[in-house]
C-alpha cells in the first residue's frame, strides 16, 4: 500500500510513524509517502489521522505501477519522456583520451547528447580487462567538459558508488549489480538519474522490484533498461525479451530502455534488433560504439564501428516516424 500524508505532517512526525508500522517513508518534494507491504489492504489504524490518500496495490510493484500513477514517469534533466526516444551510445570500455574523444566528436556530429563509457567492469573471467576505474570517470568528465555531453556510467559494487554518483550524469548498474542493494540504496538516495539492468535470471516482477528500492529512496528518476535474458538457446549472448518490454511499457511508469548490443552479443543482429525496439517506441536505445571494434578491450563482437552506427541512426528515423516517436 502507499499511503500519502497530509501536507501537515512534519518530517519527524512521518518518520515514527513509518517506524511504528515497519513500513518505508520518504518525502517526495511535495508530501511524505509511507510504502508498506502489498499485503496490506487497510489503512493502518495508526496512521489514520494522517493520511491524505491511499492506494491498495495487488504486488510490490508499487511506485512504479501505472495502478499507483498513472501517466510516465520523464527524466527532465535528459529530456527523456513519452513520444521521445534517447539514443545512448559509447563503447563498451573507456580505453584511453583518444578512443573517447574519437567517439565524442562523431556522437555530437550525429546529433546524440548521452555518452556511455564502462570505467569499472563486471567482467566474468577475472584475466580479462577489467576497466580504467577512476582514470576512466575523469575522461568521462573531460569529454563532458569538451562536448557538452552527458555521461552515462556503470557502478559495479559498493566500494566505488560514490565516485560514479560524483562523476556521471546517469548511474548504470549493471545486470550483475541488480541485486546489490547497497548500491540500490545509495542511488536511491542520491539526486542522479538510474539507469538499471535487468539481470540475466531475473523475472520481470524481481526486476522492477529491484527499481522499488532506488524509488522508495526518494529518487524519482528511475529508468529500466532491458538487455536480453539467458535461455536455452546458444547461438545468441542472451535473448532479447522484447514481450517482457512490452509488459514494462504496459505495466510501469517508467521509462524503458532498450540495450540490444548485450542481447544478442554480435553486430550483425544490432541494428534489425534496435529498429524492432524503436518500432515498439521505447525511451531509450543502448548502443555501443567503437572507433575500431575489432580491438576493442571489452565485448569486441558486438560494438559497431562508426560508420556502422552512423548507418543505424539514420535507418531509425522512418521508424521513429512511424510510430509518433521523436529521437532525440
Amino acid at each position: 500500500m502507499v499511503i500519502h500524508l497530509k501536507h501537515s505532517v512534519e518530517l519527524a512526525k512521518a518518520q515514527e510513524l513509518a517506524s511504528k508500522i515497519g513500513a518505508t517513508h520518504f518525502f517526495d518534494g511535495k508530501k511524505h509517502v509511507i510504502v508498506t507491504s502489498s499485503k496490506v489492504k487497510e489503512v493502518p489504524e495508526l496512521l489514520a489521522d494522517y493520511v491524505e490518500d491511499h492506494f491498495v496495490m495487488e504486488t510490490d510493484i508499487q511506485l512504479a505501477s501505472r495502478d499507483y500513477r498513472s501517466e510516465k514517469r520523464g527524466i527532465k534533466s535528459l529530456g527523456i519522456g513519452p513520444g521521445k526516444t534517447a539514443i545512448i551510445a559509447g563503447p563498451c570500455s573507456v580505453e584511453s583520451y583518444e578512443q573517447l574523444d574519437t567517439v565524442a566528436q562523431f556522437l555530437i556530429k550525429s546529433g546524440v547528447k548521452l555518452l556511455r563509457g564502462g570505467c569499472f567492469k563486471p567482467r566474468t573471467s577475472p584475466y580479462t580487462f577489467q576497466g580504467l576505474g577512476l582514470e576512466g570517470l575523469e575522461l568521462l568528465a573531460q569529454m563532458r567538459e569538451k562536448y557538452g555531453l552527458k555521461i552515462v556510467t556503470e557502478v559495479k559494487d559498493s566500494s566505488h558508488i560514490a565516485d560514479v554518483i560524483a562523476h556521471a550524469d546517469v548511474v548504470q548498474i549493471g545486470a550483475k549489480a541488480m541485486y546489490d542493494h547497497s548500491i540500490l540504496r545509495a542511488c536511491g538516495q542520491s539526486n542522479k538519474p538510474v539507469l538499471l539492468k535487468r539481470g540475466f535470471g531475473t523475472t520481470l516482477q524481481e526486476f522492477v522490484q529491484a527499481a522499488e528500492f532506488i524509488l522508495s529512496q526518494g529518487n524519482s528518476e528511475v529508468m529500466l533498461c532491458e538487455r536480453g535474458i539467458r535461455t536455452f538457446e546458444n547461438k545468441t549472448r542472451f535473448t532479447l525479451d522484447l514481450t517482457g518490454v512490452a509488459f514494462l511499457k504496459h505495466h510501469t511508469n517508467l521509462p524503458v530502455i532498450v540495450d540490444p548490443s548485450h542481447a544478442i552479443g554480435y553486430r550483425y543482429g544490432v541494428p534489425d534488433l534496435t529498429r524492432a525496439a524503436m518500432a515498439m517506441g521505447v525511451e531509450g536505445l543502448l548502443l555501443e560504439t567503437h572507433p575500431k571494434p575489432e580491438q576493442a578491450l571489452s565485448d569486441a563482437a558486438q560494438q559497431l564501428s562508426l560508420e556502422e552506427f552512423e548507418k543505424l541512426h539514420q535507418s531509425l528515423h522512418p521508424v521513429a516516424t512511424a510510430v509518433g516517436q521523436q529521437i532525440i
